[in-house]
């Protein structure tokens, strides 16, 4: 394996890791290099960030109780 070139399959990990720590400097480079060249791997990461957006409007949603308001 060279330095900056990776497989769809180790892009998938990065960007997952990348959810929970800042990767290294040669992998954030591999992992841009990455994305220019391919199709599917910019598709997973927008949709690793809608599954991110959607759990976060989970966590912050309330549900307003009618007889509480006065």
């Amino acid at each position: 394996m060279t330095p900056l070139k990776r497989t769809c399959k180790e892009v998938a990990a990065l960007l997952v890791a990348r959810e929970d720590r800042d990767l290294p400097l040669a992998d954030r480079l591999a992992l841009r290099l990455h994305m220019v060249i391919c199709d599917a791997c910019p598709r997973f990461e927008r949709q690793m960030l809608a599954m991110r957006n959607s759990m976060q409007q989970w966590r912050n949603y309330t549900v307003s109780d009618p007889s509480q308001d006065g």
